[in-house]
């Protein structure tokens, strides 16, 4: 049996084990999520076709997946979705300067080697598929810090309904301080493992510091990094302002209505 196969049944198995039908959907949420980056990507090899206008197109649909089709349509869900949506919004204009700024467009020197016998001239601009590149890198954990912030603040609402908006708003922060520092640190390991076979390529070159710190490939990642741990930083006070908001407006209609 293919080594794939054998982990994508022991991942379904586990994942149904303890999630039960949550567990499933979040499962078949991956492939889902696959077949949008595949054909995203598709579109955006096409020049008349704008790459950040894609990019927000494909977060949109992959926070649906991840936030309606997993946990469906309830009042968690659509904060977390509308927080998820502003702060991607807010992230890919600081994002997109950043990348012209900085001039991490296109390959490396590293990469160059490898693609020296194909044609670089594809005429699509490299600023905005940078830009692109990292904000798929850092819609999942967007999506999940809000749903993360949004669910347990639902909680305190429920089983605390005199509870008021800025001691709601307050517990959100201090649940979205609690999953700011392990989100932070989950995403500069994921990074950074995926790239260690660059780290040591740096080392058998016998590059110095400051060449490492200034090389193109480097200088994405780290721009890559910081920029998910902004958009993390950014959606813990917008959910927790939205989410507070929402829920205690609908508190204050039920209380109308009844």
């Amino acid at each position: 049996m293919n080594a794939l196969v054998l982990l994508g049944i022991i991942l379904y198995v586990l994942m149904r084990w303890i999630g039960g039908e949550k567990g499933s959907r979040s499962f078949f949420a991956l492939f889902l999520n696959f077949i949008v980056l595949f054909f995203t990507i598709i579109f955006m090899i096409n020049p008349h076709f704008n790459p950040i206008i894609l990019t927000v197109v494909a977060c949109v649909i992959i926070s649906c997946i991840n936030l309606f089709y997993i946990n469906e349509i309830n009042i968690k869900t659509v904060t977390a979705f509308v927080s998820s949506i502003i702060t991607i919004s807010i992230l890919l204009v600081v994002i997109v300067l950043v990348t012209d700024r900085a001039m991490i467009q296109g390959f490396s020197e590293e990469e160059i080697n490898e693609i020296a016998v194909f044609s670089i001239y594809l005429g699509v601009d490299f600023v905005k598929i940078g830009a692109s590149v990292i904000i798929m890198s850092t819609i999942g954990a967007i999506t999940d810090i809000a749903i993360s912030i949004s669910s347990p603040m639902h909680e305190m609402i429920k089983h605390h309904p005199s509870i008021k908006k800025r001691e709601l708003f307050l517990s959100g922060i201090t649940i979205g301080r609690d999953l700011l520092g392990t989100s932070a640190n989950t995403l500069f390991f994921a990074f950074f493992g995926g790239y260690l076979a660059l780290l040591i390529w740096f080392k058998d070159l016998d590059y110095s510091i400051g060449q490492i710190a200034n090389s193109k490939v480097f200088s994405a990642e780290m721009i890559t990094i910081f920029s998910a741990g902004i958009g993390v930083a950014l959606v813990i006070p917008l959910t927790a302002w939205i989410t507070a908001t929402v829920f205690i407006k609908q508190r204050e209609k039920n209380e109308s209505v009844n």
